[in-house]
């Protein structure tokens, strides 16, 4: 008998009708992701009884973990797809979407608040006159680049965020993976003449504090990058940060 693959995926018609399960079976194949075992239903889209149904619906790009949008739940865990081998996971495979974010059809979500907190913590290095202020290219030691390159690999997937009991859709709470943006942006020649804006920005209710240290964003992350360290160095610069607004003082 040949072998097959199993999968329980929650499907959800539109963002405001109810979610419901259904189950799919596929030949197996070898070196089979998850990525490649949807495009298998969307090819034959019929359930294990056979039942024609809607093509599933989900977000992929890259395929080589890179753009982040292929995050779901897998297992119960948030993962990425196209980096998930199907002989890695216990069968039947469960699939579902992120849970902190809204549902806009089957696996698919609206990652919108992942930019919009990273537009909140300006999470970007102004380009403009940057020339200017360093007479010619900004310098990094090489210490400094290994340790900003550790931060750079972050491609919004949105699995930190997940995993965080104090992120939520409906909380003000930035997250994890804006507060690692900060850190970086932060540590940049170019991006530190911005680092007060930042660190007002985290010092709120909405910030830093909001973070209970449960640490599952850094068991989840994909990319392995630090981002409980991230959060332990910007505790530090927001209470100096504090102690300079407090006294008057310039960085």
């Amino acid at each position: 008998m040949a072998k097959t693959i199993e999968l329980d995926i929650r499907r959800q018609d539109t963002p405001y009708s109810p979610p419901y399960w259904q189950r799919f079976s596929i030949p197996h194949r070898r070196g089979h992701n998850i990525v490649s075992a949807l495009m298998v239903i969307r090819e034959h889209p019929f359930t294990q009884e056979g039942k024609r149904v809607d093509p599933v619906a989900w977000e992929f790009n890259c395929m080589e973990e890179v753009c982040g949008a292929c995050s779901m739940m897998i297992n119960g865990r948030p993962r990425q797809a196209c980096s998930t081998l199907v002989d890695s996971l216990e069968q039947p495979i469960r699939l579902e979407p992120l849970s902190k974010f809204p549902v806009v059809r089957d696996l698919m979500v609206d990652r919108s608040k992942i930019f919009n907190d990273l537009k909140r913590v300006r999470a970007w290095i102004e380009i403009d006159g940057a020339w200017d202020i360093h007479q010619g290219a900004p310098r990094i030691s090489p210490v400094a680049w290994k340790e900003n390159y550790l931060y750079s690999r972050c491609m919004s997937c949105g699995c930190c965020l997940e995993a965080c009991p104090e992120y939520a859709t409906e909380k003000d709470f930035v997250g994890p993976a804006a507060l690692a943006a900060v850190r970086l942006m932060n540590s940049h020649p170019t991006g530190r003449y911005h680092r007060r804006q930042r660190l007002h920005a985290i010092m709120g209710d909405d910030g830093l504090s909001n973070c209970g240290n449960a640490q599952n964003c850094v068991r989840v992350c994909p990319k392995q990058i630090p981002l409980t360290t991230a959060i332990g160095e910007l505790g530090r610069q927001t209470s100096l940060q504090l102690l300079r607004d407090l006294f008057g003082e310039s960085e």
